[in-house]
């Protein structure tokens, strides 16, 4: 079973980039392990909330104007 997971900042993405992010992905997927893959396809979109995570020893916070609006 192809299993494909995403971690990104909270709101980064709408609910709809969200599911062509999972259509994208299982046609990817598919097209690597064939059709007969797609019905097992899983693919998880983690959020993760202001502050849980770093970068470059920083603490991520998503600036409100890249903030996706549903």
């Amino acid at each position: 079973m192809p299993f494909a997971n995403f971690k990104l900042p909270e709101a980064a993405l709408t609910r709809a980039q969200k599911a062509e992010l999972a259509h994208r992905v299982t046609d990817l997927l598919a097209g690597y392990f064939s059709e007969a893959a797609r019905p097992h396809t899983m693919v998880l979109i983690e959020e993760v909330k202001d502050g849980g995570y770093t970068r470059a020893d920083q603490v991520f916070v998503v600036p409100d104007a890249y903030r996706a609006r549903d």
